[in-house]
Order: C-alpha cells, then structure tokens, then sequence
C-alpha cells in the first residue's frame, strides 16, 4: 500500500515508504569492489529500516571457487569496513543469513542454467512469486554475454512474476559501441525490465531539483532565459586514477564523466516541467532537453571544449605525481583528465543562456554543485561606486560532499554607511532533517525492486547523450597534446580563457 504525504499530485509519486514485494537479487560479479563497498551496506541499510520484503534473499553469482560461508565472512569484513557494524552485530548476522553464493563463468551457458534450477527450487519450497533482480557487478566488457546466457537459460522472463535487470555505467564506450549494447541486451529484455543505473540519481540532492524546482512557487517563474546568465555544473575530485592507469587509458574524463554524472545533472535541471511525476514522463522531457542542445560544430568546437592533463604539483600538502608518471599510462598518452564544455539548448526556455560544464580530476577540491548566476539588476540608485561592491545572485544546489542549497544574494552592512555586501544562506540537509542523507544505492536498489524507473536511464537518453559528447570525443583523438595543469590546481589557464572570453568567470569553490 503506498502512503501518500498529502493531497499535492507531485508529492503523491514520492513516497515515504515503499515496500517491494518478495524478491531474489541476484548479483552477478559478486566478489568485485562495488559488492562489497556499496551493494551489500547499502541492502543492509534498508534491512535495518525495514525497507526489503519479509521473503528475501541474494543470491551473489561469481566466478571464484567459494563457498557461500566464505562469501558471507567477505560480507561480514565489509560491513564492518565500510557500513562501520561492530563485530557480532545481532541485526548484521540476520542479513547476512540471506546471502548464498553460486559459483560459475558468466561467459558459459552451464552455470546460468543451474542458476535457474536454484531460483526455482527456492521459489517453491518457500511458496514465493518468482520475482527475479538481476544486477550486472561485472566489467563492460561482460554484459553482452550475460545478458545473452541469461536469455538461453531462460532467466529474461518467469511465468510467475517479474524480472527486471540493473547494467551499471557505462553503457557503451562511444555511440556506436552503445546502440550495439541496447540492441543485445533489447533482445533478451524488454525496455520497461532494464534499469540503467548511475549512482548520481540517487543522490538527495539530485533527487531534490524537481522538487525545488515544481514545488516551489517562487523559483520555477525565474528559471528560463529572462532571469538566468548563465549555469555552471562542476565534478571535480581531489583523486588522481589511483592505480587505475589502465582503466583510465580506455575511458578518459569524457566518458567517466561528463557522458553520464553531468548530461545527468544537466538534464534534470534544463528541463520542462513534466505532466505527471511517473518515469515515462520525467524520462521524455529529460530526452527532449538533451535532442534541443545544439550541436558542437567542427568551426568552433576549439572555441567551446578545453581539455586538460594533470601534471605533478602538490595538495593538502602532498607532493603528487602527473598523470603521465601513473602506473599503466603511456608516457605519450592524450587521455584527458580534464574538460571544460560551453553547451547551448535550442529552445524557448533556454535560447542564448550559455551552460558552463567541468570536470576533472587532481582538482584542489572534491564538489559536485550546479551554480545559478542570475542576471544583474540596473544599479544606477546606487551609484557608480556599487557597481564594485554588488555581486550577481548566485543559487547553487550542491550534491556532493556537503548536500544542500545556498543562495548568494546582497545587503546593506550595519551602520551609517550605504555598503553593500554579498551574503549567504544555506540550507544543509545534515542540519535541517537532523539525519544524514542515505546512500545513492539505497534509493536506486529500492526503486529497481519496486518498479520505479523515474532514476533509471533510458536507452534513447544514454544514445541522446552519445551523440552530445561524440565530437568532443572524436576532437580530442586526433590531438598531438594535450594543455597540463598542476595537480592541486583549478585547470589548465585555457579553461579560464573559455569564460573570460565571455567577461564571465569559473565560480570560486
């Protein structure tokens, strides 16, 4: 039964608590990283909230010769790790009592038909619906066989319940890479059954733009090109690769980033407002925004994009290495670990309203916020000498680390005088709802279980947003080399050229 919060039609789709029905996870890759850091936490974190179905259980699938009380001691560490349970937690031993470990090459059809054989031995003993989540842990270069063998053994689909299927980022490796990707897997599941997640959707204050935006009376009226400079969306983190040169060698900034967390957060911001709170129609408009950006034409495409490569330099006291000194990179390599991109979008709303879009990493901060500069006011009341002291209004969500909202507006300082200064106000989730924000895996693994896939990914969107980044990807091959900034920098001073050009500036973080 769904709760509704009140009779206001937006909210009556935002649930308090949803409960799904009784289901099987089944995680393929178990034994990977993102298992044991943020899947398992992150269902034990609903265990404890009671948010899973009485008749649960997870079925971790894996290549490693195990056995599942091996699996659950992994478990067990990495709760303690990363979830912080003490040792013997009483609520922890339950959960990890619904773990069972299946071992088996994703690349042959043998194991996924004995998966099948488990799943249903299970299903009637305990008299429960055959609905099946299936999670891809695994690397890309994996999925179209699973996918595949899951097909053949004929795990696509139950007579007696649903299937649905989670594919982690990211969903392709270029445009053509990605439509061969939602072919496969389009041909063993249908659209409504795959959930393409990106973590960053599930983030609160991601989740908060269209509440902020729609339920409020007093911001949507000025979001549109009348009131709005410009928008600045940065993603920057303090990490280098982290030992993973070879990894990053293959993906570049473009595609760990900006194809997906950003044209995400993009997307969610420029768009129209929807007819109903559903994921058909959030999904269509977050499509329709992203087909009105205008294309990036070869003529000026030096003009808009700046990429950029870390070399050594030193942050929060540390002397650190280049990029080109990594383990596992080319010591000639042009992978970008830096961009900056001016987009435009074609339509009404936003017609001449320039998005500023960066992100990198070895940045001397991690933050990921949307910054807002609205449009001056005339300043003659107050003289000449105002026009040094008045600052444009700023509105900026913040996702990450510190989730919250903050609005940059003026005001006269006490006293005699007629000074004027910027001030700020802040909203933080921490202090306003006394609480932490929950993990981004608990919303999206919630939802896939529920059949909600307002957070998911579509395959049109993820081709849509392809085709936005391909030149900039294509740009960036065919240079000879790329512009250095020093580790513990802002960027390459190019990417400052990119809005001074325009007499604007990069935010001060």
């Amino acid at each position: 039964m769904n709760t509704i919060i009140n009779d206001n039609p937006l909210r009556q789709g935002m649930r308090l608590k949803r409960l799904p029905q009784p289901c099987t996870l089944i995680i393929l890759g178990a034994t990977g990283d993102l298992t044991k850091r943020k899947l398992i936490p992150a269902l034990f974190s609903l265990f404890k909230q009671e948010l899973l179905p009485q008749q649960f259980r997870i079925i971790a699938f894996a290549r490693r010769p195990k056995t599942t009380a091996d699996f659950v001691a992994d478990m067990r560490q990495g709760l303690q790790e990363f979830a912080g349970i003490a040792v013997n937690d009483r609520q922890a031993e339950q959960f990890l009592a619904l773990l069972h470990y299946h071992q088996g090459d994703f690349t042959e059809i043998e194991p996924h038909r004995q998966l099948a054989g488990v799943l249903q031995r299970y299903e009637a003993e305990n008299g429960v619906p055959a609905n099946r989540l299936f999670y891809l842990a695994t690397p890309p270069s994996q999925y179209e066989a699973i996918v595949q063998n899951l097909g053949a053994a004929g795990l696509a689909n139950s007579n007696n319940g649903w299937t649905r299927i989670i594919i982690e980022k990211p969903f392709g490796h270029d445009l053509a890479s990605a439509m061969q990707l939602s072919g496969v897997v389009g041909g063993v599941f249908r659209e409504e059954q795959i959930y393409r997640i990106d973590h960053y959707l599930g983030k609160e204050t991601v989740q908060n733009i269209l509440v902020f935006r729609f339920a409020n009376g007093i911001f949507e009226p000025v979001w549109n090109r009348r009131y709005i400079d410009h928008v600045q969306i940065t993603v920057a983190e303090t990490l280098g690769v982290e030992g993973r040169g070879r990894f990053y060698e293959e993906t570049g900034i473009i595609r760990d980033i900006m194809q997906n967390h950003i044209l995400q957060l993009f997307s969610l911001f420029a768009m129209e407002p929807p007819a109903a709170f559903d994921a058909t129609a959030v999904r269509d408009e977050k499509v329709k925004v992203l087909k009105a950006v205008k294309p990036l034409s070869p003529e000026d495409i030096d003009r808009k994009i700046v990429y950029g490569q870390y070399a050594a330099g030193s942050l929060l006291g540390k002397d650190l290495s280049g990029y080109l000194q990594e383990e596992g990179v080319a010591p000639d390599s042009i992978t970008a670990t830096y961009i900056a991109m001016k987009l435009y979008i074609d339509n009404w709303r936003w017609a001449g309203v320039p998005f500023y879009l960066r992100a990198g990493k070895r940045l001397p901060k991690r933050v990921t916020e949307i910054a807002i500069q609205f449009r001056e006011a005339p300043l003659q009341i107050f003289g000449v000498a105002a026009r040094d002291e008045i600052a444009a209004n700023v509105l900026t969500l913040k996702i990450q680390p510190d989730e919250g909202i903050s609005l940059k507006f003026d005001s006269k300082v006490p006293g005699p005088g007629g000074n004027i200064r910027p001030v700020t106000m802040d909203f933080r989730y921490g202090t306003s709802f006394g609480e932490t924000p929950p993990d981004a895996y608990e919303r999206l693994l919630l939802d896939a279980m529920i059949g909600d896939s307002t957070l998911f990914t579509r395959a049109d969107e993820n081709e849509r947003a392809w085709e936005i980044i391909t030149p900039a990807l294509e740009h960036g091959q065919k240079l000879s080399v790329l512009p250095q900034y020093s580790a513990g920098s802002w960027g390459p001073a190019e990417a400052e050229e990119l809005l001074k050009r325009d007499r604007r500036a990069w935010r001060r973080l």
